[in-house]
């Protein structure tokens, strides 16, 4: 991983990690719970993986069976865990998209003139990064060897997919100096599509490695990020997320965090079932909440775990 990369991935967690947390209880304690059931129902015989295991704020480490491996690219993220948990837990650090460093790369190249080394006009960068994105193929191929070598039996996936949008959209930033995106909401934005597009690839990669593991899924993650002040109120669970809101008066101004993918098609390969799903909102900051999205996929024979969108006073206290 390079040394850009690596220093914007510890940028993004201690961002994280210094925001105001006084209105995160209910969602730290539904992710905490969710999570530490998804650790208590492995098998203990077999490998368990924690994918964005991040500082360990919202894994309950406590729970985890001995062979539990954490993942996660920031290069602090294990120190961090170690010193929240009292555990030095096996740790990857390796890119979960497979394809950060191509796209780091190709930011800086249509940033600058190859035989000059000057800047390009930075519409014409954009428009030459927009071009180029479609033609990569981001590979998730560490995640996929790990799986291969160890065949965890479950796999818990943090609160990270929402992210990886997020990451790109940075690295362009940095490589830019400046926000490359169009400023004007009524005109086109090349590149804001192309990424996007590009996010969604990455998203489906990684999935369809999760899908092929064999292994028991437990993922938590942003469904949508909302920008809205005013009431909002969650409703009955809805197959698409954005039928499941509900504002007083305010219009709802909300970004789609998995660049328009729907996760249970893609999560049954193999026989899988979906046996659990369940939203709740998340006030990260004045004016943004996150749609937060927990589905359970596992192997036939095991039977629904829960209700949807269960009360969250009714969740067992995690540590």
């Amino acid at each position: 991983m390079s040394k850009p990369l690596s220093r914007l991935l510890r940028r993004e967690q201690w961002a994280f990690l210094a925001r105001d947390r006084s209105a995160w209880g209910e969602h730290l304690a539904r992710v905490r719970a969710f999570l530490g059931e998804g650790l208590q129902a492995a098998d203990p015989s077999r490998p368990v993986l924690i994918l964005g295991a991040g500082s360990g704020l919202e894994v309950p480490w406590a729970l985890a069976p001995p062979d539990t491996t954490g993942w996660d690219a920031d290069p602090w993220s294990r120190a961090w865990t170690a010193l929240r948990h009292r555990r030095w837990a096996p740790w990857v650090f390796a890119d979960l998209t497979g394809g950060l460093a191509e796209l780091e790369a190709t930011a800086r190249r249509a940033a600058r003139e190859s035989w000059t080394g000057r800047r390009r006009d930075p519409e014409v960068a954009a428009l030459r990064l927009a071009g180029l994105l479609p033609s990569q193929r981001p590979d998730p191929a560490p995640l996929r060897a790990w799986i291969a070598a160890h065949r965890p039996g479950t796999i818990l996936v943090a609160n990270v997919m929402g992210q990886f949008g997020v990451v790109a959209e940075r690295l362009v930033e940095s490589a830019f100096l400046r926000p490359p995106w169009e400023a004007d909401p009524d005109r086109p934005d090349p590149l804001a599509t192309a990424l996007e597009a590009w996010t969604g690839q990455v998203l489906r990669a990684f999935l369809e490695v999760l899908a092929e593991s064999g292994a028991d899924l437990w993922l938590v993650h942003d469904r949508a990020v909302i920008f809205s002040g005013g009431g909002l109120e969650l409703g009955p669970w809805e197959e698409v997320w954005g039928r499941q809101l509900t504002s007083e008066g305010a219009p709802i101004e909300a970004s789609d965090a998995l660049a328009g993918l729907e996760l249970p098609p893609l999560l049954t390969a193999g026989g899988r079932e979906v046996v659990r799903r369940e939203r709740w909102l998340w006030p990260v900051a004045p004016g943004q909440r996150h749609l937060i999205e927990a589905l359970v996929a596992r192997r036939p024979g095991w039977g629904a775990v829960a209700s949807v969108n269960p009360c969250p006073h009714s969740l067992p206290q995690q540590p």
